[in-house]
């Protein structure tokens, strides 16, 4: 009997320095599903297209904003995962006018909740770390959408992004620090004569008629735990 308890125990101890030596949770990737939830920080930006270059606008401060989002991961292959990550964030950008004529400058925020689809390709796993390269696209709406602005914004836009980040393992979750720009593809201003222009003064329509065109630009930082 006494034989018998030394044996299991030496299996058991054997079993433990193999899994050890893979890192903390050696089987979290094999998950055919799993979710997660990710916090981060922003800087929203646009990219602006001028009507001419005598009179110009653009974004020349960026400011930091916050991000807070769900995950869905379903495991494709040792490699590939599909994911599902809505995200609502929270931001401002800041059009900036040219020439200036005293404080010629306009905060337009954003509270947009975008809803992706990625691809994640990851590297082999070294330890606990494990790098990963991840892209898709999807679409967002913005729910600060504001009428008296004098530069109105579109609510939906189709978007594409990419990015990469790290998976590291911890002894009970994942933390995986995650880098995403993201490129818009649709010209997010509503023209003068798209919309009621009576609502805005003769001298702050100029903040909307030298810009032709604006499309979203993001970048976040995200950690993810999962």
């Amino acid at each position: 009997m006494l034989k018998k308890i030394i044996l299991v125990g030496l299996m058991m101890l054997g079993l433990n320095s193999t899994v050890s030596s893979q890192g903390n949770l050696p089987y979290v990737d094999d998950k055919l599903i799993h979710f997660g939830f990710s916090l981060g920080i922003n800087t929203m930006n646009f990219g602006v297209t001028n009507v001419s270059d005598s009179a110009s606008a653009r974004v020349s401060t960026l400011k930091p904003g916050f991000s807070v989002g769900i995950i869905s991961d379903l495991r494709l292959n040792r490699y590939l995962n599909l994911r599902f990550n809505p995200t609502l964030h929270f931001g401002e950008r800041q059009l900036n006018y040219y020439p200036r004529n005293g404080n010629d400058s306009l905060a337009i925020t954003s509270i947009p909740i975008s809803l992706p689809i990625y691809l994640k390709y990851s590297s082999e796993r070294k330890g606990n770390y494990r790098p990963y390269l991840i892209c898709g696209g999807g679409l967002s709406i913005d729910l600060a959408t504001n009428k008296d602005n004098p530069v109105l914004l579109q609510p939906i836009d189709f978007f594409t992004e990419f990015g990469v980040g790290c998976d590291i393992y911890f002894s009970f979750f994942k933390l995986s620090p995650e880098l995403k720009y993201t490129l818009g593809f649709n010209n997010m201003l509503v023209p003068l004569d798209q919309r009621d222009s009576g609502q805005i003064s003769a001298d702050k329509q100029r903040f909307s008629t030298v810009i032709s065109k604006l499309t979203s630009r993001m970048l976040t930082l995200t950690f993810n735990f999962e």
